[in-house]
């Protein structure tokens, strides 16, 4: 187990534009792995996913797509968030979270 590391709050504040900047980065990536994944996992030949308000789609379609797709967006954005954080480390010797 890792020594806990404390952050000052300059690296906190240096690290946020990084930050959203990997956020806005992370929901490209993840849109595109979501899209990718749904054609190989929907029914039929649906390409795109089904919206709340496409009154086609029974409700556990629209449930399944939105489950595949928040955890696609979690594990993407924690990825992003956590290597960026590491290379932010690695660059200023200081912890950006806690």
């Amino acid at each position: 187990m890792r020594p806990e590391q404390q952050s000052s709050k300059s690296a906190k504040v240096l690290y946020r534009p990084w930050g959203l900047v990997g956020s806005i980065v992370g929901g490209i990536v993840a849109g595109q792995i979501f899209q990718l994944a749904w054609k190989h996992l929907a029914p039929g030949d649906q390409d795109d996913p089904p919206k709340p308000l496409e009154s086609e789609y029974r409700l556990r379609q629209i449930l399944v797509a939105a489950m595949i797709q928040g955890a696609i967006f979690s594990v993407v954005r924690a990825i992003i968030n956590r290597g960026g954080a590491r290379l932010f480390q690695r660059w200023t010797g200081e912890w950006p979270g806690d």
